[in-house]
């Protein structure tokens, strides 16, 4: 059984010539016929090449791996009770999904509250961030959980100001906190500025401190979706020039004049920003942490992807020993603006056996009396009942779980529908629920009693879409721990959920479902 999808996918815009005769071990046609116009991967790449690489429309898409890895998520099932209830008087009249608490804490000292565990991950400087991030960062104020900018906002900001070879003004940066800052509701949720090897060389950071009032700032190592530096395409000749001299690597060089005149008469039509790798080593971590905390950050978080376990190790090691509060684990497939297709689906420790690797390096580090993050598990999670397993398996660890690619989702379609309610074009589909907001978005009446009618209409759409995303997880969640008899997040535990696989329980440590309760078993039949 092949775990991966090789030379044909929806994301390069490729396709096997015989779709139903191909073979299993290199993806290509079983017959390769001389004739073909080349629709597959390797067809495609013999005239476009290094393009093929990455995921296609870029500016339009998220994208995530299609591997089935050997095990995921609904390889665990949740266990319900019934008997009890912890976090309340167990009581059918007051034990009821409306009671349950699903607000989260962060930060060594508790001070990031949210209504709902979740993190909005980094969204950085693509395209398909920036034209959606009204959305994402007012949906995320006011369903009170946290959002993240993502790497290299500033550095493409095209009306950036830099002295000094430091950020001294960035109308895109400022755009995106004030948009959360405004928003904001009785101080729930947090707006978070990453960093990596360049955003730390223009001092992003501390000018997002100092200038902006943030007060989280997060150090980023990497992302489940690949393990090198954050990519865009460039199709301005001009801004191409301009990211060169701020230091990125930009490919081919557009100060070549070979590159430039190629360029002009249409040989290529794009040019790759990159981003650089980092070299982590504990005393400069350590002291980058230092320095932030000196500038005025109150939270410190690092965000690292699906490296090697030894990697893992070093995360939250250094995280302990640098007093990091928040450490998120992002597992091999996750979604992003653009990634090498090829790598997405083919490196890293997928989500589970990160996660459960995580867990044991934290409960070996707690064990020695030694300091634990707080973490942030992320990696294709998007409903309610993954958000529960996540914490579940995590616990007593993990407080939230991250996710991209479904609020994204989420503020992309809110935003059609508003597009189409204006334009009087919505879908029948869409349709029957009603032609205005009120009527289409579920969540409108809240809205408009929580804000007022006035503060109401000024909502971006968008946002709608993903406070009304929230507000399904949020119920959702609470169904699923009232079940378990579990009233507040940090009762869910380990023993919550069940292994369907003895494969799933040998990588979990989390009991197969025909060995659970055994000693329970045992206790209710002697009585």
């Amino acid at each position: 059984m092949s775990f991966s999808r090789i030379n044909s996918s929806a994301a390069t815009l490729s396709k096997n010539r015989t779709e139903e005769s191909i073979n299993h071990l290199s993806g290509l046609c079983v017959t390769c016929i001389d004739g073909c116009i080349g629709m597959c991967e390797v067809g495609k790449s013999a005239y476009r090449g290094h393009e093929v690489l990455y995921p296609q429309p870029f500016g339009l898409i998220s994208t995530a791996s299609e591997k089935k890895y050997p095990i995921d998520y609904s390889h665990f099932s949740i266990m319900g009770t019934t008997t009890g209830a912890v976090g309340i008087e167990p009581d059918s009249d007051k034990a009821i999904f409306s009671s349950v608490n699903v607000e989260a804490r962060l930060g060594r000292d508790k001070g990031i509250k949210l209504r709902f565990p979740l993190v909005i991950s980094a969204m950085g400087s693509t395209r398909v961030a920036s034209m959606n991030w009204e959305g994402l960062a007012v949906g995320a104020a006011l369903s009170g959980v946290v959002v993240t900018i993502g790497e290299n906002v500033c550095g493409m900001d095209p009306e950036v100001e830099i002295r000094g070879g430091k950020v001294v003004k960035s109308p895109e940066l400022a755009r995106r906190v004030k948009l959360f800052q405004d928003w904001q509701l009785d101080g729930y949720g947090d707006i978070v500025v990453q960093a990596n090897v360049e955003d730390t060389n223009l001092g992003v950071q501390e000018y997002a401190i100092q200038e902006l009032g943030v007060r989280t700032v997060e150090i980023k190592w990497g992302q489940g979706a690949k393990d090198i530096g954050g990519e865009v395409k460039i199709n301005d000749l001009e801004r191409a020039v301009t990211l060169k001299k701020r230091g990125y690597i930009v490919l081919p060089d557009p100060e070549n004049p070979q590159v430039v005149e190629k360029f002009k008469r249409g040989a290529f039509k794009e040019f790759e920003r990159h981003s650089r790798v980092g070299m982590i080593e504990l005393e400069p971590f350590a002291r980058r942490v230092e320095e932030l905390r000196k500038a005025g950050a109150k939270y410190v978080f690092l965000k690292t992807g699906a490296y090697r376990p030894a990697d893992l190790a070093r995360a939250i090691k250094f995280c302990s020993v640098a007093g990091v509060d928040v450490l998120t684990l992002d597992g091999a497939g996750g979604g992003t603006g653009m990634s090498p297709w090829r790598m997405m689906n083919e490196w890293g420790v997928p989500p589970v056996e990160l996660h459960s690797l995580a867990y044991n390096i934290c409960s070996t580090l707690a064990a020695k009396g030694e300091y634990v993050p707080d973490l942030v598990f992320s990696g294709g999670f998007v409903m309610e009942d993954q958000i529960f397993k996540g914490l579940a398996l995590g616990a007593p660890y993990v407080k939230c779980i991250g996710m991209a690619r479904a609020p994204l989702t989420a503020a992309m379609v809110a935003k059609t529908i508003g597009r189409q309610i204006g334009e009087g074009n919505l879908p029948v589909y869409v349709e029957r629920f009603g032609r205005s907001r009120e009527q289409i978005f579920v969540t409108a009446a809240e809205l408009k009693n929580l804000l007022g009618e006035e503060r109401f209409d000024q909502v971006p759409t968008g946002a709608m879409g993903v406070y009304t995303f929230c507000e399904r997880l949020s119920q959702g969640l609470k169904q699923i721990m009232c079940g378990s008899r579990k009233f507040a997040l940090n009762y869910i535990s380990r023993d919550d959920i069940a292994s369907l696989t003895r494969e799933a329980s040998e990588v979990s440590g989390i009991s197969y479902i025909m060995e659970t309760d055994q000693e329970e078993i045992a206790r209710i039949l002697e009585g």
